[in-house]
């Protein structure tokens, strides 16, 4: 199953690049949503290839733990992360376009690999709701887009984004 989005930000492509990696920000994101992330390697100063989190979370009411790794950094275009829970493959890409000087497209694109017969089923039932979770996912993409866009509004006391 494959979920995919994209949103224009009104900043320059390097400015959004490095707020999208500024990953102990993205970490504490994580943290304010109840997860317990760890970065187990990987300088987050040196972004890289080989960059890997562990995450422990609740799901469902279960506990859930995650594998995260950051497995193709092309810097200012995109970065690659495969996560594993459980039986479950996710590949996500995020990939950044400069449409001008001052606005930048960002597409996020998630595949999920079942690699057993429970995470077949809970990606089978996730088809079922396909359209509730694409639309859940395209409005989390705008909400981070926007809020991105206004770090980087208030981070510029100018205000200009070029």
């Amino acid at each position: 199953m494959e979920l995919s989005t994209r949103e224009d930000i009104e900043a320059p492509l390097d400015r959004v690049f490095a707020e999208a990696t500024d990953f102990e920000q993205m970490e504490r994101l994580i943290m304010r949503r109840g997860v317990d992330v760890r970065q187990v390697s990987g300088d987050p100063a040196a972004p890289a290839e080989g960059m890997s989190w562990h995450a422990d979370f609740r799901f469902r009411g279960r506990a859930r733990e995650a594998d995260i790794t950051l497995i193709d950094y092309d810097p200012p275009n995109a970065m690659t992360y495969r996560t594993v829970i459980g039986g479950l493959e996710a590949i996500t890409v995020v990939d950044f376009m400069a449409l001008s000087r001052t606005r930048t497209r960002v597409g996020l694109a998630i595949e999920l690999k079942p690699k057993t017969l429970s995470a077949r089923l809970v990606v089978q039932s996730m088809k079922l709701a396909r359209g509730s979770i694409e639309k859940k996912f395209r409005v989390k993409m705008a909400e981070y887009a926007k809020d991105l866009e206004d770090r980087l509004k208030r981070s510029d006391p100018a205000g200009q984004t070029g």
